[in-house]
């Protein structure tokens, strides 16, 4: 198993994809991904909800191993930590095709997911006027229609995943305290209908 695999989680029930969809859910795992270890009081702060809805969405997201109970980093005993269970949560939407119950989980997932992509894309734009000069003009964003097979959709997505992991590998060298700051990367290749 290579590193990356372990650092994988792999939806396979229509129930996983389910418990993931809720918006809060997702907005909690990425959280707990981008900055560690967390209880739940702290997590109720940054996404605005109570402790106790939030604990409710972190044992949702528990019951199917996303999460995990993390050492505690206080000396308060009521206090339960959480942190990520993986850096990744993958799924196949090909697989789950066939069967009626997979296919609007999956659909439902995807949708939550575009749907935050369009926030944080919307709030940058709303930033961009108070960001540093040099960080707008380095990022990007565009699209292109292509005119490919299946297979050449095949092999640019796995262009795109070696780039990607390229690029992973050179932000874990990075530390808080040098000049880099978090990059949000998203992007798609799909067969228009």
């Amino acid at each position: 198993m290579t590193s990356d695999e372990r650092s994988t989680s792999r939806l396979e029930t229509a129930a996983a994809m389910r418990v993931l969809a809720h918006p809060t859910r997702l907005r909690l795992l990425g959280i707990l991904r981008e900055n560690g270890p967390q209880t739940a009081a702290q997590l109720g702060d940054v996404v605005d909800e109570a402790p106790g809805t939030i604990s409710y969405h972190l044992g949702k997201l528990a019951s199917i191993d996303l999460i995990e109970p993390a050492e505690p980093r206080s000396s308060d005993q009521r206090e339960r930590w959480w942190q990520a269970a993986s850096a990744l949560t993958t799924w196949e939407p090909v697989e789950h095709l066939a069967d009626p119950a997979h296919r609007a989980a999956s659909s439902a997932l995807e949708k939550s997911i575009a749907q935050i992509y369009a926030a944080r894309y919307s709030e940058y734009i709303d930033a961009m006027p108070v960001l540093p000069a040099e960080w707008v003009a380095a990022g990007t964003t565009g699209d292109r229609t292509l005119r490919l097979t299946a297979n050449e959709l095949a092999a640019m997505r796995s262009d795109l995943e070696s780039l990607v992991q390229r690029w992973e590998e050179t932000s874990a060298r990075h530390g808080e305290d040098d000049d880099t700051a978090p990059v949000a990367l998203v992007y798609q290749a799909y067969r228009r209908p």
